[in-house]
């Protein structure tokens, strides 16, 4: 059985060499000639599996180790009975570290505390509940928006979007591409709802790029200049438009899940999928993928201010200024395409909070319902 897998995708001999052949391939580089011969396919978000790259190929099953579907034509696979597999919320939390840390980041450089913000979720699934949980925990308020949510489980507890441009300090899209149809996120934040932004609000997409439409946004910013945009996710990536890059003030190449977690948990799902569709056993446990985390605790022996606290564990784990700085300097030797996929393959090692047990002193207890909250494993003297 011969398998075509993109090249980053981490522990892909230890999840699929047990069925076959592994031949690994860039994503952005695999071909129909390349999968013509090819009994599965496993890919991350770059490779667009439609018609054109299977349909002279006898591959029966495709996994895309991703929480995102929207590179994946699922009508053709149906329709010619190839098995589909996708690994959602294998990066959630991953991505919730990112949004923290970039809030953090934020709230330092202008001087203000994480729980003076209210954040406004647009999208609530796999990513969106776990920052909401996380934000709860925090004490920071917090609306949600998810219109196929709410006409499933009825409108208490949701907010139309216009509500949260209106009442929210910060606005987190986490909401897959739909490109058509009453929920059609395609330009969700479109140039009349980015105007309608007020001064001295926040932007930040780790959802997809084609959610909003950057032109009017890199308007917006070079105009008033009076908003403030991260942007981990953008329209035809990876040639990104380099003055909206410039703009924003945190900008990063669609890292926000790339934790060694994250990629190895969607392996490890997609690993199971494929076990099931050759009705295979699958002995292989999360637990054997992950290796331990090079930092696994640390101590604060006397209490500081929150935000401080909370940055200080954040950053010992994830930084999301690293990723900025990445961008910037491979673009400056590289050229924005080839600078933006060399930082993704050549990502580096990087955990999730989870991995990091906090020990606090008796002078430092008090900070337990925080870290927590923020992720962290704690124990206390």
């Amino acid at each position: 059985m011969k398998l075509v897998i993109d090249a980053n995708i981490p522990a892909a001999d230890a999840c699929f060499a047990p069925f076959g052949t592994p031949i690994r391939v860039p994503g952005r580089e695999i071909s129909a000639a390349e999968v013509a011969d090819a009994d599965a396919l496993i890919v991350r978000s770059v490779t667009q599996v439609n018609e054109a790259l299977l349909a002279d190929s006898r591959v029966g099953f495709v996994g895309t180790c991703t929480i995102g579907t929207d590179h994946v034509d699922q009508a053709f696979l149906e329709e010619r009975g190839i098995g589909f597999a996708s690994a959602p919320g294998c990066n959630a939390e991953a991505v919730v570290d990112y949004v923290l840390s970039s809030l953090l980041t934020l709230a330092e450089r202008k001087g203000w505390s994480l729980g003076e913000r209210s954040v406004g979720i647009v999208g609530v699934g796999n990513v969106g509940n776990r920052l909401l949980a996380r934000l709860t925990a925090l004490g920071v308020p917090t609306l949600v928006c998810d219109p196929p949510r709410a006409e499933r489980e009825g409108t208490q507890g949701f907010a139309e979007l216009d509500e949260l441009i209106d009442r929210c300090d910060v606005l987190c899209l986490h909401t897959p591409l739909v490109a058509s149809g009453p929920y059609a996120t395609h330009h969700l934040l479109d140039a009349q709802r980015i105007n309608e932004l007020a001064p001295g609000s926040i932007l930040l997409n780790a959802g997809r790029g084609d959610c909003v439409d950057s032109l009017a946004l890199r308007s917006r910013l070079a105009g008033k200049g009076d908003i403030t945009a991260v942007l981990d996710v953008w329209e035809q990536e990876p040639a990104i438009d380099p003055s909206l890059r410039d703009l924003a003030a945190l900008a990063t190449p669609h890292i926000a899940g790339y934790s060694l977690d994250g990629k190895l948990r969607g392996s490890w799902m997609i690993h199971q999928a494929l076990a099931r569709h050759l009705g295979q056993p699958s002995r292989l446990t999360f637990s054997e993928l992950c290796p331990p985390p090079a930092l696994a605790s640390l101590t604060l022996e006397q209490a500081l201010p929150v935000d401080d606290a909370l940055r200080l564990c954040t950053r010992a784990v994830y930084d999301v200024r690293r990723d900025h700085d990445m961008l910037q300097r491979q673009v400056l030797g590289l050229g924005m395409t080839k600078g933006f996929d060399r930082c993704r393959a050549d990502y580096p090692l990087r955990r999730e909070f989870a991995t990091l047990n906090v020990q606090l002193s008796e002078e430092a207890v008090a900070l337990e319902g925080m870290l927590r909250g923020a992720g962290f494993g704690v124990s206390s003297n």
